[in-house]
């Protein structure tokens, strides 16, 4: 691994815990205008100080993020449908490395669907996103998204998915937590981020976090969860005392309550 890619690595993947705090915002690609996050800056602004890294789309990161804010960006480069679309599972590479380069991503990332008819398609983007990442010193993030005619989140289908993208070259991989997660980790070469997933109680969005990082992830990649709380930067914090400190859930969650009565 050269320097270029260690670097990169090393902005999203704190060195000094091996983890990371990821902020999702790139579900307006196929979501449009999702709730709390109609005007983007507005979003972002408060939050990307706390998150080691900002997961969004070239044209928000243009326009709505200041160059100073972020500390660090993965771009999302997959796309190609619509939540009114026939299939969310047709996508391809709609950015080139050499933009998120011009950009000065930290890394760049994808889906993947294994097990739908989109399966070798977006495989094979991984493939070729991996080679010219490998060829420009860019991480290449693989997202093993689930369609809606699979709706599947075992360990059994997760860890196939997650072992499929790290063997074709993915460097870190996000998926979903599920029960048995940790087959899921320990049959992945690549490191393992969980994703937020729909929007639950602050609660239950700091007890998956904590089960996520004991079950051997190295992070989250967490968007609704912190953004659409009515807390967001209360949120953020808390969910970095577990990933960071090593906090549990109770902890974290007192943290986060203590925080929004001060408010």
């Amino acid at each position: 691994m050269d320097w270029g890619l260690k670097n990169r690595i090393s902005r999203i993947i704190k060195p000094e815990t091996g983890k990371t705090v990821m902020l999702a915002i790139d579900h307006g690609y196929f979501l449009g205008p999702t709730s709390r996050l109609e005007n983007p800056r507005e979003t972002v602004t408060p939050l990307a100080p706390y998150a080691d890294c900002v997961m969004l789309t070239r044209g928000v990161l243009r326009s709505c993020v200041d160059a100073t804010l972020a500390n660090s960006v993965v771009l999302r480069v997959s796309g190609g449908s619509s939540i009114i679309g026939e299939d969310l599972a047709n996508e391809e590479i709609i950015t080139s490395v050499e933009d998120a380069l011009r950009l000065n991503a930290s890394g760049i990332a994808l889906s993947v669907f294994v097990g739908s008819k989109y399966e070798k398609q977006t495989l094979l983007s991984l493939s070729k996103l991996v080679d010219e990442g490998e060829r420009y010193g860019m991480p290449v993030l693989a997202v093993t998204a689930v369609g809606k005619e699979l709706g599947k989140r075992d360990a059994r289908f997760l860890a196939l998915s997650c072992r499929i993208a790290a063997e074709i070259g993915a460097h870190i991989v996000k998926t979903y937590y599920c029960d048995n997660f940790e087959k899921v980790v320990e049959g992945c070469p690549a490191p393992i981020v969980v994703a937020g997933g729909p929007k639950m109680s602050e609660k239950d969005a700091l007890e998956l976090t904590h089960k996520s990082i004991s079950a051997g992830a190295i992070g989250v990649d967490m968007g609704r969860n912190i953004w659409q709380s009515d807390n967001p930067v209360a949120m953020i914090k808390a969910v970095r005392k577990v990933v960071h400190e090593d906090a549990t859930a109770k902890e974290a969650y007192d943290f986060f309550t203590k925080l929004t009565k001060k408010k």
